[in-house]
């Protein structure tokens, strides 16, 4: 088992979760070979790049109701074009969605005149 997020995140409530080994941001130039070597601790030889987990958390981001502005500032970009990429529609946001709006209409708040 690997050392506790305590021990490899930046401190305080702003702290990046993994840092580099002067605690600042990870880089490509030095990380690759400390998660090529956590892959193959974990049994993963192949598949997920370092880059997936961004992906990932930026996905899940947008699905729990990210804006495109703050799915812009969680990147760190300065244009939208970025930030669209990853809100993909699931299933479970198409349901979602529908469900909110079968309650606003059945609420009377759908704006639709009968």
């Amino acid at each position: 088992m690997g050392a506790p997020v305590e021990h490899v995140a930046a401190p305080g409530r702003d702290g990046y979760v993994f840092v580099g080994p002067q605690v600042g941001q990870l880089r490509r130039s030095n990380f690759r070979d400390d998660w090529v070597k956590a892959r193959k601790a974990a049994g993963i030889t192949a598949g997920p790049h370092f880059h997936d987990l961004r992906h990932t958390g930026n996905t899940l981001a947008s699905t729990a109701g990210a804006s495109t502005r703050e799915l812009m500032t969680r990147m760190g970009h300065s244009s939208s074009r970025a930030a669209l990429i990853y809100q993909h529609m699931t299933s479970d946001r198409d349901r979602a969605l529908a469900d909110r709006l079968g309650a606003m209409i059945r609420d009377g708040g759908g704006g639709a005149s009968g």
